[in-house]
């Protein structure tokens, strides 16, 4: 195994942190970043993300990934990268198993649905969500709501998709004012890590789906930059062997080929700013982390022919619409919806926030199997 160059120095150390809003004892036997990840780890929240849905409903079929398994393999790529520069690998872990924690149901459909929704009333993004759900929603201490994460986890939460200065979302504007998370630098290494690990997962892993489902097939793959040459090296007569060894096959080499990219790029990012401190990253007009231009332009392109041939497809669009009348119902009924009701649904009306906010965050919660159950019990 080659020898990678050790960026501990300018990691975040396992031991420090700049702390919590709610101050509590440091542990004596988990690092800061531990504790962030067990958290995440046994929040309601984040046991909700295993009927939730990535691209296909949860009844579609038992294979195809969800919210929590696409969480578990962007954990497993950032740790794998930290792990190869000595980097905090419970704090990449911490933030790639929570940056989808604020998904509703039906992934980007039922966020579309509640965009639209809440437009006059605060609007909705995921990523604000998230961070309602870690320092607001989550309800498991005697002495704060939220469950009270560091700085650190914080921020690269709030910055998975990079510096924020304009059109800052509600609750993240409202934390950033009492627990400033510098939302103009960019985030630490394992921030930037767990974000582009993202990228790597998805892409691929919808390939595999997308394969799964019928929506196109090997030879139309063929004429992919990346995938298609992978494909040009399999076996001949490789289609003919067992589908599911086959998309194993082309995921795991095209996620070996863009992490190896991301590796020494890093690497490159590194050297080129004589980068020696934390700091340094924070304050960089762009990220250390990122894809080489030519790997760059392979994965635009994955990215385009899935829009096309998946996130398009009519058996999509029509589950997109399926969800879209679901929630725009769950909404219009709650908002509306007689004492009884909110009572049996234990939705609290006496949290310090508007009516709107609290049906909002309420579906959102839900999981595609509840929302449907509901929408079905009251439609």
């Amino acid at each position: 195994m080659k020898n990678y160059p050790d960026l501990s120095q300018i990691s975040i150390n396992q031991s420090e942190s700049k702390g919590r809003i709610f101050k509590e004892n440091f542990s004596q036997t988990r690092s800061e970043y531990q504790r962030d990840r067990d958290r995440i780890l046994h929040s309601a929240a984040f046991r909700r993300l295993k009927h939730k849905t990535q691209v296909f409903v949860s009844h579609e079929g038992d294979h195809y990934r969800t919210r929590l398994t696409h969480s578990l393999e962007v954990s497993q790529i950032a740790r794998s990268i930290c792990r190869i520069f000595n980097l905090n690998e419970d704090l990449a872990e911490t933030l790639s198993i929570a940056h989808d924690i604020g998904h509703p149901p039906f992934g980007h459909a039922g966020e579309d649905s509640l965009k639209k929704i809440m437009y006059e009333h605060g609007g909705f993004d995921h990523n604000d969500q998230a961070i309602r759900i870690v320092h607001l929603l989550e309800k498991k201490y005697f002495d704060f709501d939220g469950l009270n994460l560091t700085w650190e986890t914080l921020e690269g939460l709030v910055k998975h998709n990079g510096p924020m200065e304009q059109k800052i979302p509600p609750t993240i504007s409202k934390l950033n004012r009492e627990f400033d998370l510098e939302l103009n630098e960019y985030s630490s290494l394992e921030a930037q890590i767990a974000s582009i690990s993202d990228d790597i997962a998805y892409n691929n892993h919808d390939i595999d789906d997308g394969l799964r489902a019928g929506f196109f097939t090997y030879s139309e793959l063929k004429d992919l930059p990346l995938i298609g040459e992978i494909i040009d090296k399999l076996p001949k007569n490789f289609e003919k062997r067992d589908i599911q060894r086959i998309n194993n096959e082309i995921t795991r080499r095209s996620t070996n080929l863009m992490i190896s990219d991301i590796i020494v790029n890093i690497e490159k990012n590194i050297n080129l700013e004589k980068i020696t401190s934390l700091k340094q990253i924070r304050r960089l007009n762009k990220p250390v982390v990122n894809f080489s231009y030519e790997m760059q332009l392979k994965v635009e392109s994955v990215r385009k022919f899935l829009s096309a041939r998946m996130y398009s497809h009519d058996s999509i669009n029509d589950m997109s619409k399926n969800a879209d009348d679901i929630i725009t119902f769950l909404y219009g009924f709650l908002i509306n919806a007689e004492d009884s009701v909110i009572k049996d649904l234990k939705i609290d009306l006496k949290i310090d926030d508007s009516k709107n906010r609290i049906i909002c965050d309420f579906i959102a919660g839900m999981t595609d199997n509840y929302a449907r159950k509901i929408y079905e019990k009251y439609s």
